[in-house]
C-alpha cells in the first residue's frame, strides 16, 4: 500500500486518504500543536502554502497531543484556533498518535525515513516535518526546530515542483 493510500480522517472526522485529500500534490506533513513554543511555525506553514500551493503543493497538519499535552482541544477548538489565529487554510487531519503503541499507520511509514543526519525513528516533538512527493515517497524529514522558511525545506519543495 502506498503512503498516499493509508486511511486517515480529517479534522471534521471524515474518512479519506492523502491521495483523496490532496490529489497528486507534493505534501509537507507536519504534526502540529496549539500550545507549544513552536506553534508560531504555523505562520511559516501558511506562507509555504501561499507560495507553493498554486504550483502543486500543500501542507497537511496532523494535530497530536503526545508531547506534554500541548494539543488538548477538541476538533472544533483546533480548527477555530488555526483559522482565526494563523489563517490556516491547508488540510488538517484528526488528532493522531505519532509515536508509541497506538502510532497511526501513516506515522509508522513516515518514521522509517531518516533525517539529514541519518536518524530515523520516533518523532521528536511537535512540528516535525515530512516532505512527500507526488507519487507518495517520503523525500525528506525535518526535525521540529527546522522552521518552514529554512532553505533546506524551501529548496526541497522547489525540487519537487
Amino acid at each position: 500500500m502506498s503512503l498516499r493510500d493509508i486511511p486517515v480522517r480529517t479534522l471534521a472526522d471524515a474518512p479519506t486518504t492523502l491521495a483523496s485529500l490532496v490529489g497528486d500534490k507534493a505534501v509537507l506533513l507536519v504534526n502540529v500543536a496549539s500550545k507549544c513554543g513552536l506553534t508560531p511555525q504555523y505562520s511559516g506553514l501558511v506562507k509555504l502554502q501561499e507560495t507553493y500551493g498554486p504550483r502543486g503543493f500543500t501542507v497537511v497538519g496532523v494535530p497530536s497531543n503526545q508531547f506534554m499535552g500541548q494539543e488538548p482541544g477538541s476538533a472544533e477548538e483546533i480548527q477555530e484556533f488555526c483559522s482565526t489565529t494563523y489563517g490556516v487554510d491547508f488540510p488538517l487531519l484528526e488528532k493522531t498518535d505519532v509515536n508509541g503503541d497506538a502510532r497511526h499507520p501513516l506515522y509508522e511509514a513516515l518514521t522509517e525515513t531518516p533525517d539529514a543526519s541519518g536518524e530515523a525513528g520516533d518523532v521528536q516533538w511537535n512540528f516535525e516535518k515530512f516532505l512527500v512527493d507526488r507519487e507518495g515517497a517520503v523525500v525528506a524529514r525535518f526535525r521540529p526546530r527546522t522552521t518552514p522558511d529554512d532553505p533546506a525545506i524551501t529548496e526541497a519543495i522547489e525540487k519537487l515542483l
